[in-house]
């Protein structure tokens, strides 16, 4: 394909790859979906539908009542077309449960082979949820999880089966009523996935969950809950998905995590949404004595995203890491970072933080950092480095800390460079086009966050940084 190709000829041939990838539109059927005025019978309609207990319904109401008094963050940038009255809020493919690929129907099946799903479980996860706009489709785990008795199953299902376990949990991590947007996710929330690991168990093939929006104008609201006994350890890995559309599509998700005492946990997410989808994802852990969590967050695709992978340090000598990496290329806006509270004595949290804007991309870094009284000789630090690769794009950083506490210890380092031209001549006079020279500066400025990962997950961002970078650009 060649670059001087004009914007609306390239997303013409998109259209035509994703189609070939079997991800048009109409590859799917549905046999129920809500959509219209956002009104509390719609809330009711969707809890009836899931035959949801009373306490769940109730629940919804309250975060709905948040979402209506609750103001829209005036910082917020690149979501002026979200109406979410327009919006598809329930949609239900015309698909069973399924345990086994040849359960599902073949053009779904297909779908999912495009995107190396099948072969990446066969090889490398002991558990696999599929989530297809509202609704789980598959869900298999590997015997060897349920003879060690993880519970892992549908989140609609657990508030049915293990009820008094989610009512300890869901919404407790992250509350409803903090923002607008986490409000609104509550009270319409649908699929996702609830995970169980009991005490002294410990998983080293990662579980993973992947969420696919086929549908224009739709609102996905999918939900993680995680609850690790103590002395349990699980890696989870999130992907994502969409194909490209004449309108926008709504992410809303939400991750919680409880880390009991000594328990760790590694969450992974590689967001590789289609240009077109405005992406808001709420994740939060709290970490008990001695409990670690680590977050990588991968954000490469959307229209917009906003996303701060969070911890709370409960207990004596928890700690955290967190890793985000964002690249925002061409018209997008990633604004993402990491929050920490540190309650606990002797807690450690690091932060990393890294960006690349390229063609006029924006990428802004929102941090937060807080040590509260009594967390004594506890200690944070932060690095956030901006890759700037042309004079049109931009970087903005808001680091802030709070320490309450005199025997703890801050350090915050952040450095901006724009692209090395020395490097892009050398690279260039080898042979390599401007792009592809771009694309191995990049994978070279986040090597040192690269080797941190799964495996897999590394190879598949290093292959998505790449296709962005290629003459097409790169598409979810």
């Amino acid at each position: 394909m060649s670059e001087d190709l004009s914007r609306e000829e390239i997303r013409r041939k998109i259209s035509m790859l994703t189609e070939q990838r079997g991800l048009e539109n109409n590859s799917v059927k549905y046999s129920f979906q809500i959509k219209g005025e956002l009104e509390e019978s719609i809330i009711e309609e969707i809890s009836q539908l899931k035959n949801e207990p009373e306490w769940m319904l109730r629940l919804r109401k309250k975060a709905f009542e948040w979402y209506k008094k609750l103001p829209t963050p005036n910082w917020l940038l690149g979501v002026e077309e979200l109406t979410i009255d327009e919006l598809t809020h329930y949609l239900k493919p015309d698909v069973n449960l399924a345990k086994s690929w040849e359960e599902l129907p073949e053009n779904i099946r297909k779908m999912y082979e495009v995107l190396n799903i099948p072969e990446v479980e066969a090889r490398a996860l002991s558990g696999l949820s599929l989530h297809l706009e509202s609704d789980t489709i598959y869900l298999k785990t590997k015997k060897a999880l349920e003879e060690k008795g993880v519970i892992m199953i549908p989140m609609e299902e657990a508030v049915k089966k293990y009820p008094d376990i989610v009512k300890s949990y869901f919404s407790k991590v992250f509350p409803f009523t903090e923002h607008k947007f986490i409000a609104l996710h509550y009270a319409l929330w649908s699929s996702g996935v609830f995970v169980y690991v009991p005490k002294n168990v410990k998983i080293r093939q990662p579980i993973e969950a992947f969420f696919v929006i086929s549908q224009a104008l739709e609102g996905q609201y999918e939900h993680t809950l995680i609850v690790l006994d103590e002395n349990s350890y699980i890696e989870f890995i999130e992907g994502c998905s969409a194909p490209m559309y004449k309108t926008y599509s709504f992410h809303d998700g939400a991750v919680e995590i409880y880390a009991h005492k000594n328990s760790h946990i590694k969450f992974t997410t590689l967001q590789n949404w289609s240009e077109n989808v405005i992406n808001f994802n709420n994740k939060r852990a709290i970490a008990e004595e001695g409990a670690e969590v680590d977050w990588l967050e991968g954000s490469v695709g959307s229209k917009v995203t906003y996303v701060y992978p969070s911890t709370i340090l409960k207990g004596d000598n928890s700690k955290t890491t967190i890793y985000t990496i964002t690249l925002s290329k061409g018209n997008k806006i990633k604004d993402a970072g990491a929050k920490v509270i540190m309650n606990g004595k002797n807690t450690a949290a690091k932060i990393v933080n890294k960006s690349i804007s390229a063609d006029g991309g924006i990428n802004i870094y929102r941090g937060l950092i807080r040590i509260n009284k009594g967390a004594i000789n506890s200690r944070a630090t932060s690095s956030c480095e901006s890759l700037i690769l042309d004079e049109k794009s931009k970087a903005y950083t808001y680091p802030h800390n709070q320490v309450l506490e005199d025997t703890a210890f801050v350090n915050h380092e952040a450095k901006t460079g724009k692209i090395n031209e020395d490097q892009l001549f050398y690279l260039e006079s080898r042979g390599l086009r401007e792009n592809e020279a771009k694309s191995i500066i990049v994978l070279g400025y986040l090597e040192n966050v690269l080797v941190n990962l799964p495996f897999e997950m590394a190879s598949v961002l290093n292959s998505v940084i790449q296709l962005e970078f290629s003459s097409i650009g790169g598409k979810g």
